[in-house]
């Protein structure tokens, strides 16, 4: 049995990120950087999957003043590629095609998987759940 009030390697117990893994709570915030290496906006949250635990998206956060009028995409997590020197995601699209995406359109939008199709479709990757 595991002893959790015990902590013999010296390490905090909680995680943050590997060389593999990162949580959650780091990649909330981190910028994301278009095709043309311009900033684009950062990533407000992640969806995942309740069953299965794959990330279903990202929510890409932009545009507006103070956080008030952000313009928030779901975003294909495979459109995301980590570039370590800008310590930041990198798609390959630039912030106008973005725009052009499927997006929320209030913060009380829902998305299930008919809306879910329509973002893939837009980015053309086949779906999670395929």
């Amino acid at each position: 049995m595991l002893n959790q009030t015990s902590d013999t390697s010296g390490r905090d117990p909680h995680v943050t990120d590997t060389p593999t893994l990162i949580a959650s709570d780091r990649v909330e915030g981190t910028k994301v950087y278009g095709a043309d290496g311009k900033h684009i906006g950062h990533i407000e949250r992640i969806i995942l999957e309740k069953r299965g635990g794959r990330v279903a998206y990202a929510v890409l956060s932009f545009g507006g003043f103070l956080g008030i009028g952000q313009d928030h995409y779901p975003l294909p997590w495979e459109k995301l590629h980590y570039d370590e020197q800008l310590d930041g995601y990198r798609v390959d699209l630039t912030k106008a095609q973005i725009e052009g995406a499927p997006r929320f359109a209030d913060e009380n939008d829902s998305w299930y998987q008919d809306n879910g199709r329509k973002v893939y479709d837009y980015y053309g990757i086949p779906p999670y759940w395929m």
